[in-house]
């Protein structure tokens, strides 16, 4: 690793150590970027998982902002997809089943939620989040970075085609996290790729982030029944719980008297962004009062998937040693809809030979 002339005592760079082993002896690592300004993130190969992410508060401490585990063997016993990489396709398919160019694609569904409706749930039993990628440091523009390559065949958890997937993450010296996508299939097949962190600004462990201020540039909603389908209209959010246009607690209305509130125990809900053309743009904020921190999240997808933390149970110890409690983390997962390929008017999922799968999002940290 090399130091900066800027900071003679931080260090910018790749480092690398062994992480464990899965149960099918393959062999994890643990990456760790650093920018010019001591701010790190650790992401291993198993999953893509962000496993730690430390950014400074608004008297420049640095703390660990990302629900985690300090083992592999953690990741592999329990985890709700803490910093994972989602796919083929994050998110929910109805009943794990579509039909594509004529024909009936079933993929593995199950029940995970109390509306007793099946899904196919974030790539199947054993998606992204659960394999070993290829893994190589890169650098590029002075940033810090690692290029993560698999090869999903074709048929994997039912998908067609072979789909090559590369991510790469980049830490720059601005504070931001990039995550960057880029896929190739010989078969039509549905693609949406997304990052599954957990936030909490204050410090994974601290508690609760009901107190965490959320501003989303979504004026539409997707919204779904008891089993957390869409249900295929799009819906504007003024007036409900689901209107984060001006900065607003999330804690705030997440106990009101809501239908689909109750039918996902809070927020787990998909927002239709107001986009004004290709490119990045800004999909929502985040400002913690008490450390400071401010998190914007840039992308150039059509939607994000703002989800409170509602089924966290206490049952994963995270790093600091302390139960992970309801709601003591959020996400928000950039994407396109749920269940798009079951939805003509959703904006279409579908990737097919030829064609070049391109998606870019940014996590940008900064104080108040």
């Amino acid at each position: 690793m090399l130091g900066t002339a800027s900071h003679p005592g931080r260090f910018s760079g790749v480092s690398t150590r062994h992480f464990g082993t899965t149960k099918s002896n393959e062999s994890a690592q643990l990456f760790t970027l650093t920018n010019a300004h001591g701010v790190s993130a650790e992401i291993t190969n198993y999953g893509g998982i962000i496993t730690r992410l430390l950014v400074p508060d608004r008297d420049g401490r640095l703390g660990d902002v990302a629900l985690g585990y300090n083992t592999l063997d953690q990741y592999l016993a329990n985890s709700p997809y803490f910093g994972a990489l989602i796919g083929r396709f994050g998110n929910r398919i109805a009943h794990g089943r579509f039909t594509l160019d004529g024909r009936v694609v079933d993929l593995p569904a199950k029940n995970n939620l109390p509306g007793n409706i099946p899904c196919h749930l974030h790539g199947g039993n054993v998606g992204f989040d659960k394999v070993i990628w290829t893994a190589e440091p890169v650098t590029q523009h002075g940033a810090s970075g690692l290029q993560l390559k698999y090869l999903s065949k074709d048929g994997e958890e039912g998908y067609p085609g072979n789909l090559a997937v590369t991510v790469h993450y980049w830490l720059t010296n601005a504070n931001e996290l990039k995550v960057e996508y880029h896929a190739v299939t010989d078969r039509a097949t549905p693609v949406n790729l997304t990052q599954h962190s957990y936030f909490n600004l204050r410090g994974e462990g601290s508690g609760d982030v009901l107190g965490h201020i959320m501003q989303i540039n979504g004026s539409k909603l997707t919204p779904v029944n008891q089993g957390m389908i869409p249900t295929g209209l799009i819906t504007p959010v003024g007036g409900t719980p689901f209107d984060f246009a001006q900065p607003t607690a999330i804690g705030a209305r997440i106990g009101a008297q809501d239908e689909q509130l109750a039918f996902a125990g809070g927020y787990d809900h998909n927002w239709v962004l107001d986009r004004r053309g290709p490119g990045l743009e800004l999909a929502a904020t985040v400002y913690e009062p008490t450390t400071g921190r401010v998190m914007e999240v840039l992308t150039d997808e059509p939607g994000v998937q703002f989800y409170g933390g509602n089924f966290l149970d206490g049952s994963g110890i995270g790093k600091s040693g302390k139960p992970y409690q309801y709601r003591h983390g959020f996400c928000l997962e950039t994407q396109h809809y749920p269940d798009s390929p079951n939805h003509g008017n959703f904006p279409s999922t579908i990737l097919r030979p030829g064609e070049t799968y391109r998606t870019s999002t940014v996590y940008r940290f900064s104080t108040r």
